[in-house]
């Protein structure tokens, strides 16, 4: 997407998310809105307004006209930023458009009009490189230069977790007020704040053989929770940490992680299941539970006495009830497994080296996780039935696959991508997909799970795929560390029992 093309509207809504820890690529997009003469307004929502002391400061000294609604009447254009319209953390207005600027993971439907540039540490710099496709020097303007760069700094933790080069670029080309942003970065706390974190970090509860914490914070800006879980992880027996703070209509949560075991996002969308929602980063990540639906669905649980002891159970669960398996050293049982043959369907394929170069780290998206695979010679894309993406070697391509004549014909709903992690760039497998079938000597090993696993796959050993109850848990037969999850649906359209072990 180009800025040029939301041009056409006239009255547009540029949106932060809810209790905003960083305005400042809202500030990028509105800036640029309104030197084209466009009627534009910068607005957030939420259950209250900014709070947090250096953004306070920040909004002030750089003039930011940033506005906290609750009602909003119906948009021509409404641009969420930093932010995906209709997630748990963004007040959902109503627009007869709708795009979207933002640097986190995908997590549901975009709208046509969308930059989603997932492989960069800040939306800020999404920003910046939206500007300069328009043509615009960021150091045209000194005050955009300056939030910019401190939006860089606070979404990659002072610039300790900045590794792409675009977000070095912003870092070292920005001509910002030096001044300000010292002043930015030494404001994160008023004293009575630092009054609230202390006292939380003082009653800290600990699981030893966890290694996790739970805090409890009075109520405060939810940002200061992140600063107190931040402050948390650095002990060095805290593998995992939640900090809460009960509010009138619910309860807001900060997660962190420190250990590849354990998705800070995929932890807070566990405790949140049902009854609010959850999620964000591999290492940080928030939620909020529903007062109504906590005192629903858990009765025993709805007293504000009892919700540290909720949280608490609920973190117990989720450690008790997993099984985490590493494919490339792992010794499997085959005892209490089927043996399944494939079906012989159609499926897609794709030689990896005809889309990427040799070398290539890309992400691929599968139903289960993520995995981070670089491309080489012998690697192969699949493309199965309902649109899942999984690579493949080449030596058991051939093995185990006939590839056919007849064109490949795609009939799943969302077409597959594949991300090339430095450019940031999604590239479609449809234009390079040949069709193939199973020569009928694909086995696999199954067994449906009765708990949950993290199966860190012979391909990636850094980012675990998630297999849920009633998944599978599968091997192939002639490679017993060639270990994957196959969700449950998916099985089912793709294997047949052939015999019990």
């Amino acid at each position: 997407m180009h800025l040029r093309e939301l041009l056409e509207y006239e009255q547009i809504i540029v949106q932060c998310h809810d209790n905003p820890d960083a305005i400042a690529s809202g500030f990028g997009v509105y800036s640029y809105l309104r030197k084209k003469g466009k009627n534009v307004r910068l607005i957030y929502g939420g259950k209250f307004p900014i709070q947090k002391t250096n953004l306070v400061l920040m909004v002030t000294e750089l003039k930011i006209p940033i506005e906290y609604v609750e009602e909003l009447e119906e948009a021509q254009l409404l641009i969420t930023v930093d932010c995906q319209y209709g997630e748990g953390n963004v007040t959902r207005f109503p627009a007869k458009t709708v795009a979207v600027i933002d640097h986190h993971q995908v997590a549901g439907k975009l709208p046509k009009l969308n930059e989603v540039r997932s492989n960069l540490g800040a939306c800020s710099t999404v920003v910046r490189e939206l500007l300069q496709s328009e043509g615009i020097d960021l150091n045209e303007d000194k005050r955009l230069a300056t939030a910019l760069y401190y939006g860089l700094m606070t979404d990659t933790n002072n610039f300790t977790e900045i590794f792409h080069p675009l977000d070095k670029d912003l870092r070292d080309d920005a001509v910002f007020e030096r001044s300000m942003v010292t002043r930015f970065r030494n404001a994160n706390l008023s004293l009575k704040e630092l009054e609230i974190a202390g006292n939380a970090l003082l009653g800290y509860e600990y699981n030893e053989t966890y290694r996790y914490a739970v805090v409890e914070a009075k109520p405060c800006d939810p940002n200061i929770l992140g600063i107190i879980s931040d402050m948390m992880l650095e002990v060095d027996t805290v593998d995992t940490c939640l900090v809460y703070s009960v509010l009138p209509f619910g309860i807001k949560l900060s997660v962190r992680s420190c250990i590849k075991e354990v998705k800070a996002s995929e932890l807070a969308e566990f405790i949140t299941e049902g009854i609010g929602s959850g999620g964000g980063h591999l290492e940080k990540a928030g939620g909020f539970i529903q007062m109504e639906l906590l005192n629903k669905i858990y009765k025993e649980w709805g007293d504000d006495k009892k919700i540290a002891d909720f949280l608490k159970w609920r973190l117990d669960d989720y450690f008790d009830d997993i099984q985490i398996i590493h494919a490339k050293e792992y010794e499997i049982d085959l005892s209490d497994m089927l043996i399944c043959k494939k079906k012989k369907l159609p499926i897609g394929f794709v030689r990896a080296t005809d889309v990427f170069k040799p070398g290539t780290m890309v992400s691929i998206r599968t139903l289960e996780g993520d995995l981070d695979v670089e491309i080489r010679d012998d690697i192969y894309i699949m493309i199965g039935v309902k649109g899942e993406v999984y690579p493949l070697k080449k030596q058991k391509f051939e093995k185990n696959y006939h590839v056919l004549e007849e064109p490949y014909s795609f009939q799943g709903e969302y077409a597959p991508t594949v991300k090339d992690v430095v450019e940031g760039k999604n590239h479609s497998l449809i234009p390079y997909a040949r069709a193939c079938v199973t020569n009928g000597e694909n086995f696999v090993y199954v067994k449906q799970l009765d708990h949950r696993v993290k199966l860190f796959t012979e391909w990636d050993d850094e980012k675990y795929t998630l297999g849920k109850e009633e998944d599978y848990l599968a091997v192939r037969k002639d490679d017993l560390h060639d270990i994957f999850i196959v969700e449950k649906s998916v099985f089912e359209k793709l294997y047949e029992i052939f015999q019990h072990n």
